[in-house]
């Protein structure tokens, strides 16, 4: 019974990021959204702009879109829900929001990219 227990235990933390790293979501979020910000097409622009906003936000947060891909996903569960700094968090949660017409279907590609930019400019900001 004690090995299932141990077993059990090691699976679930096998599954979790060993440690939080704000820091490391943070520069991810803001070199995709650099790249999204200088992307040739639409397509591409919009796929770096989510995986930006699913470091920012998360698997549990809104805006997730777990199709597009995470690539923050071993180094935590998104900068909003980890950050302890409030402020980071509002800024954080405010470069989410400028993200937003990047990724609407109706955006085309020089919206997108302003878009992209100005939201690599607001994670570095809350850097």
């Amino acid at each position: 019974m004690k090995k299932i227990a141990f077993l059990v235990a090691a699976a679930a933390l096998a599954s979790t990021p060993a440690l939080a790293d704000v820091a490391a979501q943070l520069t991810v979020a803001q070199n995709h959204a650099g790249m999204a910000a200088k992307a040739a097409d639409l397509k591409m622009v919009q796929t770096h702009l989510h995986h930006a906003v699913n470091c920012l936000v998360g698997p549990a947060g809104t805006g997730f879109d777990a199709a597009a891909g995470n690539p923050c996903a071993k180094a935590g569960t998104g900068a909003i829900p980890e950050s302890t700094d409030a402020a980071q968090k509002a800024k954080l949660q405010a470069a989410v929001t400028t993200a937003t017409p990047g990724l609407a279907a109706s955006a085309d590609l020089a919206t997108a990219q302003k878009a992209a930019q100005a939201t690599a400019d607001a994670v570095a900001a809350a850097k």
